[in-house]
């Protein structure tokens, strides 16, 4: 009987031990897996951060520029950063941080997006990619350059080691104790068990089952969140058929954005421009600043402007190739003749010459599009799925929203990128946060009740959500 009893005792402790070493081996599995790391960082800056703050953490953006972030926080604890981090505005008006008021208010008052679902760990990995985009190429002599320190509270890899190597001795040791309780068990019992090898244990059925259970797990959930950002293309920047430059445009000439893209105030889309409109100035402006002859000759070939003579070519579309090619390389070698004072063309400028008319062939005809004449073929950057639902006019006539908001500073950019998400997050924090601008507004005069409570001082703002922005049937119809 008492034999009995220290046998039951002791399978008692076996089945203990099992769920505890299964413990052992999924933190062993997972912690391999999820510790903060630079490329995660970068993932998540891009989904959460890079709307409002500039890639290169140096520049000032919509929001402040991170680098030295963790510096400028002085000597309160890391937690508290991650804290601001997660949700600025509880730092600000209940915890009433001094820090978090500081950086409040050196920008200007404006809150910082609240992101409740960020974990401890995803905040050390955007951090680590914010040391990772500052630390720059060693300087002379060898030393590293000064923007390459970080501090060790954001650098926890050397720890997660550490945690990795215990876990992994832990379901090792684990192991081999209820290997050893088992034969004893069975030598109780009268039975016969031969001692395994130590690496058999740890690779027995019953592990190896719940080592692949923890791996589709993991798996699955990385799936879907693979999944959920499939289609995401932040920082698509493609080459276009023509090299066409913002930052001259938008940001040297100062062109306004809906001069080209007129169609942001009056429809759902805000139109590609046409070729005509390039020719509103084009006409006059036949050499480029940068590309010379290169890229505008593109344009005229494409809607037939000859700008040796002014004029658009009488049938065009039914002209040969040859014949194209014949106009327009005279107006490239013209040009190229008169920047040069040269007479005849020289040999670099026989090749200047075949250059750009490869290059007219090649940006305006594809496999589909046999003729130089017809439309551009621009390539397409910003793209939503066709279950979404994005109106420009709302936003641009009604809400007000500068185009730099969702594209970024466009004026800025030589060669144009999609600089927001345009996730179903991003687009939900912003109708949270966006203030409606009542004063002055016809469209909004229908809310009566919010504008007695604006007037009456029982409210400071109204946003988008107030009004309905966050129902589904808004976006999902």
């Amino acid at each position: 009987m008492a034999t009995n009893n220290i046998c039951n005792r002791e399978k008692m402790i076996v089945r203990l031990l099992k769920p505890f070493s299964f413990l052992a081996l999924l933190f062993f599995t997972t912690t391999l897996l999820a510790q903060p790391s630079a490329d995660a960082g970068k993932t998540i800056f891009r989904n959460y951060c890079a709307s409002c703050h500039a890639k290169d953490m140096k520049t000032k953006s919509t929001g402040p520029a991170l680098g030295g972030a963790q510096e400028r926080w002085g000597d309160y604890p890391l937690e508290d950063l991650y804290g601001w981090i997660r949700n600025s505005p509880n730092m600000i008006y209940n915890v009433k941080h001094p820090r978090a008021i500081e950086v409040f208010e050196e920008n200007a008052r404006s809150v910082m997006t609240a992101f409740p679902n960020l974990t401890d760990d995803d905040i050390a990995s955007i951090l680590l990619y914010i040391d990772a985009q500052l630390a720059g190429p060693a300087t002379a002599g060898g030393a590293a350059g000064p923007t390459q320190e970080v501090k060790k509270e954001s650098n926890l890899s050397w720890l997660y080691w550490i945690l990795f190597g215990v876990l992994g001795a832990l379901a090792l040791i684990l192991t081999r104790t209820i290997g050893s309780l088992d034969r004893v068990v069975a030598s109780k019992e009268g039975r016969t068990v031969a001692q395994q090898p130590l690496l058999k244990q740890v690779f027995s059925k019953r592990n190896v089952s719940f080592l692949i259970f923890a791996l589709i797990v993991i798996g699955g959930y990385n799936t879907v969140s693979n999944a959920i950002n499939l289609g995401r293309q932040q920082n698509y920047a493609p080459e276009q058929p023509i090299k066409f430059s913002h930052e001259t445009h938008a940001g040297i000439n100062e062109i306004d954005c809906q001069y080209c893209h007129d169609g942001a105030r009056r429809s759902k889309h805000s139109v590609i421009p046409a070729a005509n409109t390039c020719m509103n100035c084009h006409s006059a402006i036949k050499n480029g600043s940068e590309f010379g002859t290169a890229e505008l000759t593109k344009i005229y070939a494409s809607v037939g402007f000859d700008p040796t003579t002014d004029k658009y070519i009488e049938n065009y579309e039914e002209l040969e190739r040859d014949d194209i090619k014949d106009i327009y390389t005279k107006w490239i070698s013209d040009t190229y003749l008169a920047d040069n004072s040269l007479t005849a063309l020289d040999k670099k400028g026989k090749k200047t010459v075949d250059a750009q008319w490869e290059g007219i062939v090649n940006s305006l005809t594809n496999d589909q599009k046999k003729t130089i004449a017809g439309p551009i073929e621009w390539i397409r950057i910003h793209n939503l799925p066709d279950h979404v639902y994005f109106n420009h006019a709302q936003h641009v006539t009604v809400g007000e929203v500068e185009c730099q908001t969702c594209h970024g500073k466009v004026e800025a950019m030589e060669v144009v990128k999609q600089h927001a998400p345009l996730s179903m997050g991003w687009c939900i924090n912003c109708h949270r946060k966006t203030e409606v601008k009542f004063e002055d507004n016809e469209y909004y005069a229908s809310y009566e009740a919010y504008h007695e409570q604006l007037s009456g001082g029982e409210k400071e703002k109204v946003t988008v959500e107030d009004i309905g922005g966050l129902e589904c049937q808004k976006c999902h119809y």
